[in-house]
């Protein structure tokens, strides 16, 4: 936090004392499973684990630290004189104009600790009741980071579900976040974690600040941040180099795997990070989702905003893999989670556990567990979602905007083919460089669900599926002359080179996408015909462009802060249509090969064979531990209900 304390302080607070009698210790929202410490075998794995992930490089250097804290320092006077400007030309006294401030608060990996090289920035500025968010922040303070050298690729993006300025400060990416509190004063002592803040604010602004409050509370509830970070910094290295790292394609993302990876802290206080990195995979392969993960109690209170509760809200008993931040108002952090992503990431977490088990025998080095996925090899159908615009400015947007609606592309085809055919989508992006326009292309792998009787012969025709898409795509508010987006089916033989930038290259033919295409060799599925994409000549201007903010009819910065207004023209807009996939889904058998299950009554054990180090029995995952937090009686009873009704 830049403004109470130091951007440095506040991302890497010192960790709490050491607690004298930790083994009594309540962490969480049900016992610990396990207080057993590291043997002399675990102490050697961790140094192992430290030793390859120094030289895998995902530690910034103290070069790069020391810019950061200062292009902090940069960004938080900018919006003091921001502030006071509007103040003054709102009228208000001279001492109201003195007085007038705002403040810079950090979230996400930068906050925790767990940031590596070339990561963003989440920053969040909290101003007074009186500038707000629309024309004050999207307009005014846009206008101001348009003219400072340093800020490059500014892109104002008022219309997601947390409103958001992104751009590079002196290289340097921040994601700008802005929170309008009931304070004609904000000081810089501003306690962002207090309860109060969240009063007479509406519920876009509560999520704003729910990032930093989030981060905070993760902080408070682990029973050793040093621990809890390397773990952190290590899953998500993993999760990155498997393919699996992203929030907006349906898989899980920064806060994800932080809350994640604090259960597993509370659940193993005295473990340090091999050991775990290897119960983080044994934990939640056995998870029963969608049980959800808690770190503690879900708060309700009388300020009334919407709390993740499925016993009130019946869409929240629709989520597949509920995480649910710790800070009031408690959210689901995971809801973008379809049934495909859920398949892929439990399909990980088994290759992960096996990993582990080979390495605490000796088998295998950690390297092992860091292995790229070879997506390409792992399917023999795709679906290739190319991107074309007339610069790279105008394709940074575009792609951002054709990413975000990727899973919903996904939650279609489950729909419309009765979740038999399934997709795999690559977080992963790729560009020609040999064409003459800004071009960027998503993968997604195609397969046929497992354990589903299909005829012989069976057609999967989603090319209404793909038009509705198109159709959605093409609805973008800011969309400019040149942008364009083309979806193909094609085959693995058929993957473009610039696919593969290790030089392995494969057939560039491609099939007429028209003709009916074997997915198995019971099925096949039909996509939109693949079209030759034309584009204009890619602008390549040394210059910095001048970054469009959202249309302002009358904005106070308008003629007394900016030196040239920047607007948009409006296009109709055509809301997306948001589809959730609330069946239950069955667990792969194999994922399940070494869990014996017993049950009696309505208590439900899943007993890993694994045995904990220094134990002579196995780990038991009780009703109401793993698996089981205190709102899967009733989220499985809404499911049962909804079978039923079904």
């Amino acid at each position: 936090m830049v403004g109470s304390n130091s951007p440095n302080s506040s991302v890497s607070p010192p960790p709490p004392p050491a607690e004298q009698n930790q083994a009594s210790k309540h962490w969480g929202v049900t016992k610990s499973l396990s207080h057993v410490g590291p043997t002399n075998a675990d102490i050697h794995r961790n140094r192992e684990l430290q030793k390859f992930l120094l030289d895998s490089g995902i530690y910034e250097s103290a070069e790069e630290s020391a810019k950061r804290e200062l292009v902090l320092e940069k960004l938080k006077q900018i919006v003091k004189v921001w502030v006071k400007q509007l103040t003054r030309i709102k009228g208000y006294s001279d001492q109201m104009v003195e007085d007038a401030n705002a403040v810079i608060f950090t979230f996400g990996s930068y906050r925790l600790g767990v940031h590596g090289p070339g990561s963003d920035i989440d920053t969040l500025c909290v101003g007074p009741s009186y500038i707000n968010r629309e024309k004050d922040f999207f307009y005014g303070l846009h206008s101001i980071l348009n003219e400072i050298e340093e800020v490059t690729e500014l892109q104002p993006i008022p219309d997601a579900r947390v409103p958001v300025m992104k751009f590079k400060f002196d290289g340097i990416p921040i994601d700008l976040l802005y929170a309008s509190v009931s304070l004609l004063v904000v000081p810089d002592d501003f306690d962002i974690s207090n309860i109060s803040v969240l009063y007479n604010i509406d519920e876009t602004t509560a999520c704003s600040l729910n990032g930093c409050r989030v981060a905070d509370q993760i902080l408070k509830l682990v029973p050793n941040v040093e621990n809890f970070r390397t773990t952190l910094q290590c899953l998500k290295f993993w999760a990155k180099r498997r393919g699996i790292y992203s929030n907006v394609m349906g898989f899980l993302g920064g806060v994800n795997w932080a809350i994640l990876v604090a259960r597993l802290c509370q659940f193993y206080p005295q473990a340090n990070p091999s050991m775990l990195v290897s119960r983080f995979f044994r934990v939640y392969t056995l998870w029963r989702w969608p049980n959800a993960v808690t770190l503690c109690e879900i708060e309700h209170n009388a300020l009334g905003f919407s709390v993740w509760d499925p016993r009130i809200n019946a869409w929240d008993g629709l989520h597949l893999m509920p995480i649910i931040t710790p800070a009031y108002p408690c959210m689901n952090s995971s809801y973008n989670v379809s049934a495909s992503t859920l398949r892929v990431m439990l399909e990980q977490f088994q290759f992960g556990k096996n990993i582990c088990e080979d390495i605490e025998l000796n088998k295998l080095k950690w390297s092992a567990l860091f292995e790229s996925y070879s997506f390409f090899e792992s399917y023999k159908n795709f679906l290739q979602v190319e991107m074309i615009a007339s610069d790279l400015d105008d394709l940074r947007s575009w792609k951002g905007w054709v990413e975000s609606r990727l899973r919903q592309l996904i939650l279609k085809i489950e729909r419309d083919t009765g979740e038999i055919l399934q997709c795999h989508p690559n977080p992963r992006d790729y560009a020609d460089s040999s064409k003459q326009c800004a071009h960027s292309a998503f993968f997604m792998g195609l397969q046929r669900k497992q354990g589903e009787v299909v005829q012989e012969g069976q057609q999967f025709d989603i090319r209404k599926t793909v038009d509705e898409f198109r159709h959605q795509i093409k609805s973008y508010l800011y969309r400019k002359p040149g942008m364009e987006i083309y979806v193909s089916h094609v085959r693995r033989k058929q993957i473009p080179s610039y696919a593969y930038p290790e030089g392995y290259k494969r057939n560039r033919n491609t099939k007429p996408i028209n003709e009916v295409v074997q997915v198995d060799k019971m099925s096949t599925v039909s996509v939109l015909k693949r079209k030759k994409i034309d584009g204009p000549e890619l602008e390549r201007s040394p210059e910095k462009r001048a970054s469009v903010g959202p249309k302002l009819q009358d904005s106070v910065l308008s003629e007394r802060i900016c030196a040239r207004s920047s607007v948009v023209e409006k296009a109709a807009v055509i809301r997306p249509c948001v589809f959730v996939d609330g069946v239950n889904k069955q667990v792969d058998p194999t994922i399940l090969k070494n869990v014996r299950l017993a049950s009696n009554g309505r208590d439900m054990k899943l007993i890993d064979r694994d045995k904990e180090p220094n134990a002579t029995v196995a780990m038991v995952l009780k009703s109401g531990e793993v698996g089981s937090e205190p709102v899967q009686t009733n989220v499985m009873s809404n499911r049962l209900s909804l079978t039923s009704n079904a």
